[in-house]
């Protein structure tokens, strides 16, 4: 399942999704020359750590836009549910649903579907981060299959500040084998 995972330094795959409140996100575009982006694939609705952890993205968004960093998200849940869990956040940054199964994979993320009685229309993603760089390659990859098991925001805010500080002299880890 994970062979399309994105790889270190390679190009992030090219991926559009309907964006809450109208238009499409493209997941690993930046929104303009020299910007980073970072991107963070949440469960949906059903889940209250990825609404904590929404809010805690959003209380980072001003430190990283100062960076050249831009932020988004993206679950699989309908639009009718976005919106509901992000009444929750007001978001400072755009917010995709409706990632497909497809899509899903193409990340090389953790799919999950119904099960337990948990709340959700379909298969939906596990957690994912990704940080994209100027350049459009895939600088930072942090997939998880368990909705606890994330990057610490500020940590990551921290390791990106060095990263843009180094002017590309920092190099894509993990590309060994």
């Amino acid at each position: 399942m994970h062979a399309n995972k994105p790889k270190p330094g390679q190009p992030f795959p090219m991926v559009v999704v309907p964006q809450v409140g109208g238009g499409s996100l493209e997941l690993g575009t930046r929104s303009s020359q020299g910007n980073w982006k970072l991107l963070v694939v949440y469960r949906g609705r059903h889940c209250p750590i990825c609404t904590r952890y929404l809010n805690e993205l959003n209380a980072i968004v001003p430190a990283l836009s100062k960076l050249g960093v831009d932020v988004a998200a993206v679950s699989a849940d309908s639009e009718t549910r976005a919106v509901e869990q992000l009444s929750q956040v007001t978001p400072a940054f755009p917010v995709g649903y409706g990632l497909t199964t497809s899509q899903m994979q193409e990340l090389g993320l953790y799919i999950s579907g119904k099960r337990h009685g948990i709340d959700v229309e379909g298969p939906f993603a596990e957690p994912g981060l990704f940080v994209i760089d100027h350049a459009g390659n895939t600088r930072i990859a942090d997939i998880s299959n368990v909705p606890f098991a994330r990057p610490d925001l500020v940590s990551m805010l921290k390791g990106i500040t060095f990263m843009r500080g180094m002017k590309g002299s920092f190099p894509a880890n993990g590309t060994f084998a």
